[in-house]
C-alpha cells in the first residue's frame, strides 16, 4: 500500500507531499490542474520511462519518492538484492536530471529501473485511458486472459524461439548450398595442387640456402681452402703457431710453476683450432659443383614461388590455406548431413510446439469460460445488466505466445450476437468493460499474490455519466474494501464514494504556475463536489446535490 508520495520539480508541480490511506482515495480538480501528473509520478516509481521534459523549467532535477507498506510476496526479491525494510515499509525514489539521465533508489540504495519494474507487481497497478485503448488489441486481450488464468507461456515461448532459430539455420544452409557446390570444385583443385607439391615447413628457406651454395661453389672452395691453409695446413698457420706457443709455455712451466696458468688458458684455443680445422676439412670435402642438383633446386623453388603467388607469402601460409580449404570441403560435404539433421530437429520442435500450444489453447478456452460469467456479473454491477461477454480463442500464426488469437466479444443489447469490442463498444461501455476486466484480473492476482495492493485508476470513468457513473463508483468502493484504490475522476457521482478526497489545484505564485494537492475535510468535500456539478459558480442546488451524493457514498 502507498503510504506517502513526495513530488518535487515535476512538470508544474513544485513540491507536493501527500499521505494516502486504505480504501478509496479520489483525486479531483479542474482540467489541466495536474491530477494525472500524480499518477505519472507514481508510474516512475514503478519503473516507468523517464524524460528530461518531466523536469520543471529552471530546475536541475525532478525527484519522486514514495513510502510503501511491503507485502511478504516481495521479501524474497528484496532479500536477493540485499535491501532491508524498516518497520515493514520501503522507501522508493526516482531522480530525473534536466539532461534526461535518471537514477533510482530503494531504501536509499541505488537500484536499476528494472528492479523497480520487478517490484511493481507486488506494489500496485496503474490503469489509464491508454489501457482502455489497448483493449482493442488482440495481443492485449490474450495477455489479460493469461493474467486472469495465471497461465505460463514460458514452455511455448522457449520452443518457439528454438523452432525459429532452427528454421533460420536451415534457410541459411539452403541459401548457401548452391554457392558451396560451385566453390567445392575450386577448393578441390586448390587442395590437390597444394597437396601434390608435398611441402614441408621451412623448406623454402632451406632450398634458398642450398641454391646460394650451388651457385657459388668455386668461390666457396677458394675461400674455404684459404681458410684451411691459414688455420691448419700452412707452416705459419694459426694451429702451428698455437702449438709452438704451447711448447714454449710448457718449458716455462717446468722452470716456473707460475707459467702453468698461462698454459691452461691457451689449451682451449688449441682445442678450438683443431675442431674448426676438422669442420673446415669436412666442409671442403663436401663442396662439389652439381649442375643437375642446382636445376632441381631451381625447379622446386619455382614451383613453390608459383604457389606463394596464389596462396601465401611463405610455405607456412600456404599450408594454413590448405587447412582452410580442407575445412571448407569438409563443411560442404557435411552440408547435406547437417541439413538432414536440421530438418529432423525442426520436425521435432514443430511437434513439441504443437503439443504445448494445444495444451495452452485448451487452457485458454477453459479460462475464457471462467472469465465470461465473472465479467458479466461485474458489468451487471456497472449498469450494464444482461450484457453478454464472451471470449473467442481462435487459431492464429505461431508466436512466442502460442498459436491463438484471443478476441473479447460483447453484446450490450438483448438479442444481439456478441461482436468484437472495437466494432460495438461505445466509449462509456469500453470504460466499464475495462473496469470489469481489471476487477476480475485483480481479484485473480490477489488470490495468488497474497496481500492487497495499490490500484490506480486514471479517469477510468471517461465517456460515462448518470447511473453508469454511480455504478462505477460503487464498484470502485467495493474494490477498495480489499485493496487501496487511487482514482482520478471528473465525475461527482464517483467522488461521492471516496473514503478520502484530495483536490488538485493549479495556481500562480511569483509569476510561475504551480500545482498543489490537499486532503479535503467534510465541508470542503461538499464544496468540491458542488463545483464538479455546477462549475466555477457553485449554486445552493449544487451543494444540496453534493450532500446527497456524499450520503449515498457512505
Amino acid at each position: 500500500m502507498l503510504v506517502e508520495l513526495l513530488v518535487e520539480n515535476y512538470a508544474v508541480i513544485e513540491r507536493v507531499r501527500v499521505r494516502f490511506h486504505p480504501g478509496l482515495n479520489v483525486l479531483t480538480g479542474e482540467t489541466g490542474s495536474g491530477k494525472s501528473m500524480v499518477v505519472d509520478a507514481l508510474a516512475l516509481l514503478f519503473g516507468g520511462r523517464a524524460s528530461s521534459e518531466m523536469v520543471r523549467a529552471d530546475a536541475a532535477k525532478a525527484r519522486i519518492s514514495g513510502i510503501f507498506e511491503m507485502p511478504e510476496s516481495a521479501r524474497a526479491l528484496l532479500d536477493e538484492a540485499g535491501i532491508e525494510c524498516e518497520d515493514g515499509e520501503l522507501l522508493l525514489e526516482r531522480e530525473i536530471a534536466s539532461s534526461g539521465k535518471s537514477r533510482a533508489f530503494a531504501a536509499s540504495r541505488p537500484v536499476t529501473t528494472a528492479m523497480l519494474r520487478d517490484l511493481a507487481p507486488h506494489l500496485g497497478d496503474i490503469h489509464g485511458q491508454h489501457d482502455q485503448q489497448l483493449l482493442f488489441s488482440a495481443e492485449s486481450q490474450r495477455d489479460i486472459l493469461d493474467s486472469f488464468g495465471n497461465l505460463d507461456t514460458g514452455p511455448v515461448a522457449g520452443l518457439y524461439r528454438a523452432w525459429r532459430q532452427c528454421s533460420a539455420d536451415l534457410e541459411e544452409v539452403d541459401r548457401h548450398e548452391q554457392e558451396r557446390l560451385r566453390l567445392a570444385d575450386l577448393w578441390s583443385f586448390q587442395r590437390r595442387e597444394i597437396e601434390s607439391a608435398n611441402l614441408h615447413t621451412g623448406e623454402d628457406a632451406q632450398l634458398e640456402n642450398e641454391r646460394r651454395v650451388l651457385r657459388n661453389v668455386a668461390r666457396l672452395q677458394e675461400s674455404a681452402n684459404t681458410a684451411w691453409d691459414a688455420l691448419y695446413d700452412s707452416p705459419q698457420s694459426a694451429s702451428a703457431q698455437l702449438k709452438l706457443a704451447a711448447r714454449k709455455l710448457e718449458e716455462l712451466a717446468r722452470i716456473d710453476e707460475g707459467a702453468a696458468a698461462m698454459l691452461d688458458a691457451l689449451k682451449p684455443s688449441l682445442l678450438a683450432a683443431d675442431d674448426a680445422s676438422y669442420l673446415l676439412r669436412d666442409y671442403v670435402g663436401k663442396l662439389e659443383a652439381d649442375p643437375a642438383r642446382l636445376d632441381e633446386v631451381e625447379s622446386r623453388l619455382a614451383s613453390i614461388d608459383k604457389l606463394k603467388r596464389k596462396y601465401g607469402a611463405t610455405v607456412e601460409e600456404i599450408l594454413a590455406f590448405l587447412g582452410e580449404v580442407t575445412s571448407h570441403l569438409a563443411s560442404a560435404e557435411d552440408a547435406s548431413e547437417r541439413r538432414a539433421r536440421l530438418e529432423q530437429e525442426r520436425s521435432r520442435l514443430e511437434s513439441e510446439f504443437s503439443a504445448e500450444a494445444a495444451k495452452l489453447t485448451a487452457a485458454r478456452r477453459h479460462v475464457g469460460e471462467e472469465l465470461s460469467p465473472k465479467v458479466e456479473r461485474e458489468l451487471e454491477s456497472l449498469a450494464m445488466a444482461k450484457t453478454r461477454f464472451a471470449v473467442a480463442v481462435e487459431p492464429a500464426s505461431w508466436s512466442a505466445a502460442g498459436a491463438d488469437a484471443v478476441h473479447f466479444l460483447i453484446a450490450p443489447n438483448v438479442g444481439e450476437e456478441p461482436k468484437p469490442l472495437d466494432r460495438i463498444a461505445s466509449g462509456g461501455e469500453l470504460s466499464r468493460v475495462a473496469l470489469a476486466l481489471k476487477t476480475c484480473t485483480v481479484a485473480s492476482s490477489t488470490k495468488s499474490a497474497g496481500p492487497p495492493r495499490t490500484l490506480v485508476f486514471d479517469e477510468v470513468d471517461a465517456g460515462i455519466g448518470g447511473g453508469a457513473a454511480e455504478a462505477v463508483g460503487r464498484r470502485l468502493k467495493q474494490t477498495a474494501s480489499a485493496n487501496q484504490v487511487l482514482c482520478v475522476t471528473h465525475l461527482p457521482q464517483i467522488a461521492g464514494f471516496a473514503d478520502h478526497h484530495y483536490r488538485v489545484e493549479k495556481r500562480e505564485e511569483n509569476g510561475r504556475t504551480v500545482s498543489g494537492i490537499e486532503e479535503l475535510r467534510a465541508a470542503d468535500r461538499t464544496q468540491e463536489i458542488g463545483r464538479m456539478i455546477s462549475g466555477e459558480r457553485v449554486t445552493p442546488e449544487a451543494l444540496k446535490h453534493a450532500e446527497q451524493l456524499l450520503k449515498l457514498g457512505r
